[in-house]
């Protein structure tokens, strides 16, 4: 450990989406000596979004443009932004927090905020891992300009899997979304949306049962009907998977309360059961998972973050 690592923060936050970025805004207007660690580019999944049309205030914006307006304005306030991955976050017994980063380093502090969002699902079928790269994607705004003039097949019914089955048609000639109900959990004008591109079309009641092709990628799906059991293939030259994914709750080191799917279960003021523990965002057992929901739940973080040390402090 490093004296800094040690003794220079009042709070660590993880993850740089939009929680992290909003967390460490409102912890330097606070006069909180913060750090932020995110593996990658600040921005989490906004980097992974083309347009975003329902965040208040921008009718419509993309994605690497709002991450950078909430990096500088973040910045503004004296964030300081580390990349790096973190591996453990565990409570000490002093009542500090050791946040271990693959980079060998542990930083202190007596309070954290976890906003590491989570890591796509996997649908666990054969070819899955094989063709990953070569036609297995589970990011259209990273990979869709690889695959001009293809058959796509886009796998789910959630808001992700229809937004960006419409993303994929600026690059493929049709885009079939596979899902294994007979309608879609997106929303409504989502699914309008969808339904009107005459590039898309639906196949219900399918789950892929394998995903097939030879060395140059991917060539077709073996399809399963969910009702009959009855297989068939469909011929694509690519299969973007978006049908959920985990929550990134495996880095604390520590049992802290958590729902079914493994989003941590917080009270009103974002902290886990685990005290001076925080999330916010993705990582968190709410109803909806938006850009809107994860700086709200950030805002709530910070500002109890702040208390929460004042409270420290008076019984030190």
């Amino acid at each position: 450990m490093t004296d800094k690592a040690m003794t220079g923060y009042d709070v660590i936050i993880v993850g740089a989406g939009p929680a992290g970025l909003c967390a460490a805004m409102y912890a330097g207007r606070g006069m909180l000596k913060s750090l932020t660690i995110e593996r990658g580019a600040p921005g989490g999944e906004l980097l992974n979004t083309d347009v975003i049309e329902d965040y208040i205030g921008f009718e419509s914006v993309k994605g690497w443009e709002l991450a950078q307006k909430m990096t500088d304005h973040a910045k503004k306030f004296g964030a300081e932004l580390l990349t790096d991955t973190v591996e453990k976050i565990r409570k000490a017994h002093d009542g500090w927090f050791d946040v271990v980063t693959a980079g060998g380093t542990t930083y202190r502090a007596p309070a954290v905020i976890l906003t590491a969002g989570g890591t796509p699902v996997k649908l666990d079928v054969p070819g899955e891992r094989e063709y990953a790269g070569k036609g297995v994607s589970y990011c259209a705004v990273c990979d869709g300009a690889f695959f001009k003039g293809e058959i796509l097949a886009v796998v789910g019914g959630g808001d992700a899997a229809v937004e960006e089955a419409d993303y994929l048609t600026r690059y493929a000639t049709k885009v079939y979304i596979v899902h294994r109900r007979d309608q879609l959990r997106a929303s409504k004008i989502i699914q309008q949306r969808a339904f009107a591109n005459p590039k898309i079309e639906l196949v219900w009641n399918k789950r892929v049962a394998e995903i097939k092709g030879t060395e140059q990628g991917t060539d077709h799906l073996v399809l399963e009907d969910t009702v009959t059991g009855e297989r068939s293939t469909l011929p694509v030259g690519g299969v973007f998977i978006f049908v959920g994914f985990k929550p990134n709750a495996g880095l604390v080191d520590g049992h802290a309360k958590h729902d079914a799917g493994g989003y941590f279960v917080t009270d009103d003021r974002m902290m886990t059961s685990i005290p001076g523990l925080f999330a916010a965002g993705d990582v968190r057992s709410q109803l909806t998972r938006q850009i809107t929901t994860a700086v709200g739940d950030a805002t709530t973080a910070a500002i109890a973050v702040e208390k929460y040390l004042t409270a420290l402090r008076q019984t030190d």
